[in-house]
């Protein structure tokens, strides 16, 4: 049985103050109204990582997860930040290939490539970011946008590897838009990826993968989008700012 998870990205947002608020909200409401086995990853900035961390204090429904990382493992890389230290701070996920990563900073997929294999060398988790933009999507270039970062970004991974791998799909054209793919949409383009790891791993693979949904999930829609076959939670960007939301999201499992 795949793992279901909901990730908080919080992106480039909060101070100190306000991210220690947020998080001590959080563990307290998944405390005492999360029943169900849902896994919960919290993404804030990397100021904030150790804090966030030691602010969970153990609770096993809660990981901690960065937004990013550098591909090599030290060295003359000024203002980055590797997936070694990261482990050290008690981050257990890495969000890899997110569209805001893609789109400003000029990310491709061999960059991706590298990225996988530092954050899983280090035995963390990547969160794996694919998407189309809206003009890919209306050119009918979906699957192929999707296969190509797939295949390219990867699908190099062994089978062992391939197993601590989670993937978002997150629609460019329905981030921090407000619109959102239908749940048709999204468990139609879930289910196709499902198909490329069974083509490129096997069968068992493809039904082991979580793959979250990413693009403006809220309270209001997130139980459809995770009724789906294929959906098995969110990397949840605005609405994981309020504690209130985000929990709620988390309790439509």
């Amino acid at each position: 049985m795949r793992k279901k998870i909901v990730a908080g990205n919080w992106k480039m947002n909060k101070t100190f103050d306000e991210a220690q608020a947020l998080v001590s909200e959080v563990v307290n409401m998944v405390q005492d109204e999360v029943n169900n086995d849902t896994e919960v990853v919290i993404c804030p900035s990397f100021p904030f990582l150790s804090s966030v961390s030691k602010a969970i204090n153990g609770n096993a429904k809660i990981q901690v997860g960065a937004q990013n990382c550098h591909q090599n493992e030290s060295g003359a890389y000024t203002g980055e930040v590797s997936a070694g230290m990261l482990k050290s701070v008690g981050v257990s996920y890495v969000i890899l290939g997110h569209s805001e990563r893609r789109q400003y900073f000029q990310e491709d997929n061999q960059l991706l490539e590298a990225k996988v294999k530092a954050v899983l060398k280090q035995g963390l988790k990547p969160i794996f970011c694919i998407g189309e933009s809206l003009e890919e999507r209306e050119q009918d270039l979906t699957f192929k946008v999707l296969e190509s970062q797939l295949k390219e970004g990867l699908f190099h991974v062994s089978n062992e590897e391939f197993a601590q791998v989670v993937i978002a799909y997150e629609p460019i054209w329905a981030i921090g838009t407000g619109k959102t793919a239908t749940s048709q949409q999204a468990q139609e383009v879930h289910a196709f990826i499902r198909e490329q790891i069974a083509r490129n791993y096997d069968a068992q693979a493809a039904a082991d993968t979580t793959i979250l949904y990413g693009g403006s999930a809220n309270p209001g829609n997130a139980k459809e989008l995770f009724s789906q076959p294929d959906i098995d939670g969110g990397l949840i960007g605005g609405a994981s700012l309020k504690s209130r939301d985000f929990v709620d999201i988390i309790k439509s499992f």
